[in-house]
């Protein structure tokens, strides 16, 4: 049996653990699996050593991981390979590492359907956390280009870690109606600083990517045993 285990950044926030338990949730019921946990980088447990040790008591012998990031960060390029290793040493489970959520056309469709609520002449604002790395960001004002083309919308991006609440006043500014699409998965510290910023505030995207972790799921499940088959396992 292969299970599936989400893994998220974590976050100090209350109400964030449960959000990413509630769209793990709703993925494995996409794919129809009964085994699936939430793990989580920091602030939040299981992480997902935890996680895998507790699916391996179950009798679980395989997962995949579905990292619940956006861009190709530090976090996704060392923090999950290394969080990987050190669970597989731990659980002894086999675990395949699946790629992000990312922000391709999958994702850009999930934000336009969005998009679909809003006021013709509204204008959209991405709201995501920010990177180090200028190549996340800039994959992040891609995707917010994609939503223009897909919706009709004129869009801009705000970076919370570059200037937040400021860039999307600043941004606000010569609309009439503007709605603010967080990409983030579920509720965080961050995105409770939005509470009196102008314009519509979207609630975290959730379920809604349940779709894209369902997928993910499916060719990590499908990669790992054509894998298996080549090694004779």
């Amino acid at each position: 049996m292969t299970a599936l285990i989400t893994l998220s950044h974590g976050s100090r926030h209350p109400g964030a653990a449960a959000g990413v338990d509630r769209l793990t949730r709703a993925a494995a019921r996409d794919v129809g699996i009964n085994y699936f946990l939430s793990a989580h980088l920091e602030f939040t447990e299981p992480n997902l050593a935890g996680a895998a040790n507790s699916l391996a008591s179950l009798g679980v012998e395989e997962a995949v991981v579905v990292p619940l990031l956006f861009t190709s960060g530090y976090h996704q390029r060392v923090d999950v390979p290394n969080a990987v290793s050190v669970a597989e040493d731990s659980s002894g489970l086999r675990l395949k590492l699946a790629p992000g959520l990312g922000t391709g056309e999958e994702m850009a469709r999930v934000l336009a359907r969005r998009m679909l609520k809003a006021h013709p002449d509204e204008h959209c604002i991405l709201y995501a956390v920010g990177s180090s790395d200028p190549c996340a960001n800039i994959a992040v004002e891609k995707l917010a280009t994609r939503v223009a083309d897909l919706t009709g919308h004129s869009t801009s991006v705000a970076f919370a870690t570059r200037g937040g609440r400021e860039a999307i006043a600043a941004q606000a500014t010569g609309y009439r109606h503007v709605r603010v699409l967080p990409l983030f998965v579920t509720a965080g510290l961050l995105l409770d600083l939005l509470s009196d910023s102008p314009g519509h505030i979207d609630p975290p995207l959730g379920e809604d990517l349940a779709e894209i972790v369902a997928a993910r799921f499916q060719v990590g499940a499908r990669t790992h045993a054509r894998q298996l088959l080549k090694n004779g396992i």
